[in-house]
């Protein structure tokens, strides 16, 4: 029996209906995206929620922000964890075939497995969705168009590394190939506007940090990133599947720990001449705080303007605007006059890169 939302909310203080009400908006969100059977799974666990009060009061007294740490896409990880796991074939089944009484099998769930739901609400949202690759790649099309030269590429929040293999994928972009022809995993994402510049890019090295990386040859890893790729996307499950293989003979160099004390060490590191040292990162901004992203964005204005022309300096970000109206591909480059960098907006995409709507290196800011 569904539990109405005017019972679950009555008596309850406006952040906690707040917080518990997220799994609404997100799960339209999720519809909104093209994955309708999140929307379902979401819509019912927010309907069953006080089937599992200590989950609900995690919930509802969430100390972060609830929107920015994904708390609902930590839930629907771990209820996609267990279909995958088969240990409720009721659960398995609505999974497999799409259709069903979401809210009674969705209910018993929460019942039964309120410890294993915690523990999932505890891990960050980590898709590396190796689809974003392909808008790292233009961005760096664009400037080895310009200056062709070999790139050190360093990735903040860089979860399984899977993304700093991005030359070793084959991208087609805007009717274009770039990348390897031989790899095992095509990127194509649905591209608008006039195709990406020819060029070549070369990374002499690549390497990344995150607080909690993923070691991609841990099986048991492997399954926590599939559980976290939506249900009803089979493209992007593929694709990760593809990414995961590429890695086993390439494993990415991961570092664990803080972004912006890396990424000083780093920076600080002597810089060969010829090369273009590159700092990349996707959907991470949002889950910084306010201080972390003030360090991370000192950090890299500061090897900014120690740059110079035979050793230059760039920041590709893919990230949410201020307002999550929009997400954009944005490229800084050092060295200039002033030393605050030439900023450009080369395009908007979708969230799991699936769409670029390009508008180029003379887009301006």
């Amino acid at each position: 029996m569904a539990v109405r939302p005017s019972t679950v909310f009555a008596g309850r203080a406006d952040n906690r209906f707040s917080h518990r009400n997220d799994l609404a908006r997100q799960a339209a969100i999720a519809g909104e995206l093209g994955s309708p059977f999140v929307q379902h799974v979401l819509e019912a666990a927010w309907r069953q929620l006080d089937h599992a009060p200590r989950l609900a009061e995690t919930i509802d007294f969430w100390a972060g922000d609830f929107a920015a740490d994904a708390v609902a896409m930590r839930l629907n990880a771990g209820l996609h964890a267990l279909a995958r796991r088969g240990s409720h074939p009721a659960l398995s089944r609505l999974y497999r075939e799409r259709v069903g009484d979401f809210d009674a099998i969705i209910a018993a769930v929460l019942a039964l497995e309120e410890d294993e739901l915690l523990q999932w609400l505890h891990w960050p949202t980590q898709t590396n969705e190796v689809a974003r690759s392909s808008a790292f790649m233009a961005a760096l099309l664009t400037m080895a168009a310009r200056d062709p030269r070999p790139v050190e590429l360093l990735e903040i929040g860089t979860s399984a590394g899977l993304n700093l293999n991005l030359t070793r994928y084959r991208h087609i972009l805007g009717g274009r190939a770039f990348g390897d022809p031989h790899s095992r995993l095509t990127l194509e994402p649905e591209w608008v506007g006039s195709p990406p510049p020819s060029a070549t890019v070369e990374v002499t090295r690549a390497q990344g940090v995150d607080l909690r990386p993923i070691v991609i040859a841990d099986p048991l890893a492997q399954e926590r990133m599939m559980a976290f790729v939506w249900a009803d996307r089979e493209d992007r499950r593929a694709r990760l599947a593809a990414a995961i293989a590429v890695a086993r003979g390439s494993p990415p160099v991961v570092h664990r720990g803080s972004a912006p004390e890396w990424l000083v060490e780093q920076t600080a590191r002597p810089q060969p001449d010829g090369v273009r040292r590159v700092v990349v990162h996707s959907m991470v901004a949002q889950y910084l705080t306010d201080a972390e992203r003030r360090s991370l964005f000192d950090a890299i204005l500061r090897a900014g303007r120690r740059s110079t022309p035979d050793r230059p300096f760039a920041w590709i970000s893919l990230e949410w605007t201020a307002d999550r109206r929009e997400v954009q591909l944005r490229l800084a480059e050092w060295p200039t006059a002033d030393g605050d960098g030439i900023i450009t907006t080369l395009a908007t995409c979708h969230p799991y890169g699936n769409r670029i709507d390009w508008r180029g290196d003379q887009a301006g800011c």
